[in-house]
């Protein structure tokens, strides 16, 4: 069998649970012949369907052995255009796994990436945060990081914010951190949901 006789579309399977497998198997062996196989197909196959079970294995490979797919990280870029919205998600979530693998192209892309990430889905802007916050304890790439980052906390929605400032605290520091509760404050008056402001006012709390 080869590699695209198992993806979960070529199995006649509704779900996901073919394309994990193969993820897993594919970490496991450090098969780097099949991650090519994979990219040659997210980018060239016709089958839409192919296609999103690629991107789904890639980033399930991502998030096991970020090393086997840091190579492709200009790939995963391009594919933010695409008109596919899976595959624009699938491609934020795969440069999510990988931007501590290769911190210097994903930096070099980030004004693509916050676009994106502005008029993307929840799924795409999840990420899309995720990859500033690992970029913030980046040194060289810190400060710019940051201040995106906090323009993203400023617009996101308020549904979203309690998460995304959760997920930032680990890279809240003595230089930084004024900013920070400053932003969070900011938007307090505007959630609505009792449960998600008191997240926040929990986080000003501690860390102030």
């Amino acid at each position: 069998m080869t590699i695209i006789d198992k993806l979960a579309t070529s199995l006649n399977r509704k779900d996901e649970v073919p394309n994990q497998e193969l993820a897993k198997e594919i970490a496991d062996r450090e098969d780097r012949e099949a991650v090519k196989e994979l990219v040659d197909h997210l980018l060239h196959n016709k089958d839409k369907n192919i296609q999103s079970d690629c991107i789904k294995v890639l980033y399930e490979i991502g998030s096991l052995k970020p090393s086997l797919v840091a190579a492709y990280s200009k790939e995963f870029v391009t594919l933010l255009d695409h008109g596919n919205n899976r595959l624009v998600w699938g491609a934020m979530t795969a440069l999510d796994a990988i931007t501590l693998e290769n911190p210097e192209v994903i930096n070099a892309a980030l004004a693509k990436i916050v676009d994106v990430t502005g008029k993307g889905s929840v799924i795409t802007k999840d990420h899309g945060v995720n990859i500033l916050i690992k970029l913030c304890a980046v040194k060289p790439y810190a400060d710019h990081a940051f201040e995106l980052l906090i323009e993203q906390l400023k617009k996101c929605p308020t549904n979203q914010l309690p998460m995304y400032a959760e997920n930032a605290i680990s890279i809240v520091n003595d230089t930084n951190k004024a900013s920070f509760i400053k932003t969070l404050n900011s938007r307090l008056d505007d959630i609505e949901k009792d449960t998600k402001r008191k997240r926040v006012e929990k986080l000003i709390k501690k860390l102030s």
